[in-house]
């Protein structure tokens, strides 16, 4: 694997020259993670944060006693763990591979030279890091404000791929249980929703690929529009 090669294409290191990225690969090592692999347990100390190349690889709560709670499915390019790198604070929460995965991790003290000297790089991870407490914020005023139904209607629609037809599919990446918990529900009440808005004809499921024919109809009948 190319370290540099792939850093140099990850969108929170564009723009910084071949130096830099050299320093950051000589500061990251390849990590492969078999379904079902955690990379990282809740008080764990970090030692840097973690690069998806390809792969899948959820962030959640595990308590003693009770269910699974999902707080995010990553996919490639996303980056995780940063946040408490640089507050020298234990992870919060598992990570654990929910298919084979590739990743790269960067070390700590590799990024925090570069953040001593590149002023780009320091926005561009404020940036990440505000984005982040964004989607928290959305995650929040959904689990208060919206219905299950329209919790699950705006997952579908931020994932659809459209189709020549205008209809448009989405493909799960993952069984319905984690996401069910990254929605903040159930399985069963995933499920049931499901069977509801397929009974009225709005979307159809086959096993992960769900089918939904009419955006706009499916839109106005759980409030979405």
């Amino acid at each position: 694997m190319n370290l540099e090669a792939l850093l140099a294409h990850t969108p929170l290191f564009h723009g910084l020259d071949s130096g830099e990225i050299a320093r950051l690969a000589q500061g990251s090592h390849a990590v492969t993670a078999a379904r079902g692999d955690v990379l990282f347990h809740k008080g764990d100390t970090p030692t840097g944060f973690y690069l998806i190349i390809f792969g899948l690889v959820k962030l959640a709560f595990n308590p003693p006693q009770g269910d699974e709670k999902v707080v995010a499915i990553l996919g490639p390019g996303d980056t995780f763990g940063e946040a408490v790198m640089f507050i020298d604070e234990p992870f919060l929460v598992d990570a654990q591979a929910l298919v084979l995965s590739r990743l790269v991790h960067v070390s700590k003290s590799a990024i925090l030279q570069e953040l001593d000297t590149d002023p780009r790089l320091v926005r561009k991870m404020i940036a990440a890091l505000s984005m982040r407490l964004h989607q928290l914020i959305d995650d929040v005023e959904g689990y208060s404000l919206c219905s299950g139904s329209q919790r699950i209607v705006a997952y579908l629609l931020r994932n659809a791929v459209e189709n020549a037809d205008r209809s448009v599919t989405v493909t799960l990446p993952t069984n319905k249980r984690i996401i069910a918990s990254r929605l903040n529900m159930t399985q069963e009440t995933f499920s049931r929703i499901l069977q509801t808005l397929c009974k009225q004809g709005l979307l159809s499921v086959e096993r992960r690929r769900i089918h939904i024919p009419d955006v706009d109809r499916l839109q106005a009948v759980t409030g979405d529009a």
